[in-house]
């Protein structure tokens, strides 16, 4: 398999552009930094996101999909959302969880105005909802810095899955 640092531009953007949900900008700007390791890669991807504005890094939060949202039930998330979710049980919600997670997902976005985000890989669906019932009481500015902390948690996990 060929190394990132020796892919071009465009190959580069292929392989790792979904790393960051409907964000490939990022990988765009990141393939200069020209590192090889899952974690060397994260860091040129996170500079890139730190770097960009208010508004830019709003609609990276809201380019992310609902847990256990419509999106979940109709099939349209990502390959990468679906298998995340799906390990952490989403998929299985009992008729009262799937209720419970749609009425917080939406309080949630009527409070923040983007989705609750979470690394869920490896977290169980009460894990995720006490994170949800604690989170939704930060103040806005802490739970944006807590939403784009947590993309890039979920952005290294998926390069961990790529460049094993």
């Amino acid at each position: 398999m060929m190394r990132p640092s020796e892919m071009d531009r465009a190959a580069f953007v292929a392989r790792f552009g979904g790393v960051f949900e409907h964000a490939p900008w990022i990988a765009e700007q990141a393939w200069e930094q020209r590192a090889n390791t899952a974690e060397g890669l994260h860091a040129a991807m996170v500079k890139v996101l730190r770097a960009a504005d208010h508004d830019t890094k709003l609609a990276l939060l809201n380019g992310h999909p609902d847990l256990a949202g419509k999106l979940a039930v109709t099939g349209g998330m990502t390959a990468d959302s679906t298998a995340e979710q799906a390990s952490a049980g989403l998929d299985r919600c009992t008729p009262e969880e799937f209720q419970r997670f749609t009425a917080l997902n939406d309080a949630y976005k009527a409070r923040f105005g983007f989705p609750f985000i979470m690394a869920v890989k490896g977290r169980s669906r009460a894990e995720i909802l006490e994170a949800f019932e604690r989170r939704i009481h930060n103040s806005p500015e802490e739970e944006f810095e807590t939403a784009l902390a947590q993309v890039e948690r979920i952005t290294l996990l998926r390069l961990k899955d790529l460049l094993p």
